[in-house]
Formats: C-alpha cells, structure tokens, sequence
C-alpha cells in the first residue's frame, strides 16, 4: 500500500509487478474500493505494471466534501500516474470507474493506449434517480440502501450460495464514507459523456453481465455502438461486479482485449 497528495488530497494506490512494463490501470465501481480486483489484477501483474487505487471519496482515499465531478476524479487518476512516471496506461473501468476511463481516452488520448469499459456506461441513470439516491444517503448514510445496492451488485446466486461473502462485501459498501459516496453519485448525475463517445480513438472493449441490475446489457452496448470499433462481450451469470462473481471470465476478456491491440 502507498500514499500520494495530489490536487490536495491523500489517494490511496498499490501497484503490483516490474515499473518497466505497460501500465495497467484498474478502477474502481461507487461504494467499492480496490479489494474488488483480487482475483483479477494479479493475473496480470508479470506482463504489465498494474496500478490500483482508491478513488475519492473512497477506501484509503481522503473524502472531500460532495459533491464529485467525473473530471474531478479524471484529474486524479492523471496525477496519479504522473506521480508514478507513467506516460500511457491501459485502463480498466468498472461502473464509474468506466465513466473515468471513457473522460480519460477524450481528454487524454496521448495518455491512453486502450480501455475496457465493463459494467458501465456513457449515461447512468437519471437526474431523478441520482438525486434519490443522494438524499437518501445524506439523510441516512448507505446502510439503509445497502440491501437494495447489493440485489444490482450480484445474481440470485450469489445471494443464495455465498451469503458469507456477501456480508463481507457488504461490510466494504457501507463501510464507505457517506459523503464520499454521494460526492460520487452526483458526479455520475451529472455525466452525459455521449456527445463524445465517438470521440474514443482508442481500442475499447464493453463487457456486461447478463443479470447486471445497474447498467443492463443493452445499456452497456448502446454505449459500445457509439464508440468506434468498440466490441461488446457479455458475461453470463453475472451482476454489476463480475471481477467477484466471474473473475475468470472477466480476465479472459480483458487479455483478449489487450492482445488483439497489440499490448500483450
């Protein structure tokens, strides 16, 4: 585990094999933190330099008042791997880690060698829903809402057969700072990155899971039909979090994805 302060806050980050490869980049979904790619990010630590972190607002990380901007947590991610020596990276998003990486490949394309967007979208949501969500968190923190995260988060499943697991993942979600979480769910309120979908030079990689109650399967491909050349994979048995449920599958898409551009 490490610490840097940049744009005037502490960001939590762990960086797993040799600092002369390819950078990998995983970033984390709202209410999660870098536990979430256990059983993901180390199949890839002796090819590439993988960088987790904990987002803002999350984690380790400080949390600044609410509310959050994708361009706020943009910046960071950019400052995080200038701290590192990092001058491009291959960025893996899950949720509004995918609205982060999708920011990143438009404003930063130099910085950016491919993206895999997983779970997400180029529009989340409702400014109603959001909203909802805020005050009911600020009014209550997450654990009211805990539940009803976690039905989206997993399949039936998941639910049924590993309720000890999902203790433990809920423990992490509600663990996590209440304002930090709503400073987040306004910055996703707030995002249409679809005027500039098209605007992703770079390989892209959509992937979904069939039972995601967040961002359903036609969600995630309507954005990787406005993304040029993007593909969309979809994972069966599968919710919002399939670097939990699936983590086998998910890495398989994910060093498809790299090969096929040529980074493996």
């Amino acid at each position: 585990m490490a610490f840097i302060r940049v744009n005037d806050i502490v960001l939590h980050y762990q960086v797993l094999g040799p600092s002369d490869r390819q950078a990998l980049v995983f970033i984390n979904s709202l209410g999660s933190d870098v536990r979430i790619w256990q059983e993901v990010a180390p199949a890839f630590a002796e090819s590439f330099q993988v960088v987790l972190y904990d987002k803002r607002g999350h984690g380790l990380s400080d949390a600044p008042p609410a509310p959050y901007s994708i361009d706020d947590h943009t910046d960071d991610l950019l400052a995080l791997l200038d701290h590192l020596g990092i001058g491009k990276a291959s960025l893996v998003g899950l949720s509004v880690g995918g609205m982060i990486a999708q920011r990143m490949a438009v404003r930063a394309p130099d910085r950016v060698q491919s993206i895999t967007l997983c779970c997400t979208a180029a529009k989340i949501g409702t400014p109603e829903l959001w909203a909802d969500r805020i005050n009911a968190v600020e009014a209550g923190g997450i654990e009211p809402i805990a539940d009803a995260v976690l039905q989206r988060w997993f399949t039936p499943r998941f639910h049924g057969v590993q309720a000890d697991d999902l203790a433990g993942w809920r423990n992490m979600l509600v663990r996590t700072p209440a304002h930090g979480y709503a400073g987040t769910c306004a910055a996703i309120r707030d995002a249409d990155l679809r005027p500039d979908a098209g605007r992703i030079p770079v390989p892209t990689l959509c992937v979904a899971g069939d039972q995601d109650g967040s961002t359903p399967a036609d969600i995630v491909k309507g954005t990787a039909d406005l993304i040029p050349g993007a593909r969309f994979a979809l994972i069966e048995g599968a919710g919002h979090i399939p670097c939990i449920e699936k983590p086998a599958e998910l890495s398989g898409l994910i060093k498809q994805h790299l090969e096929e551009a040529g980074l493996v």
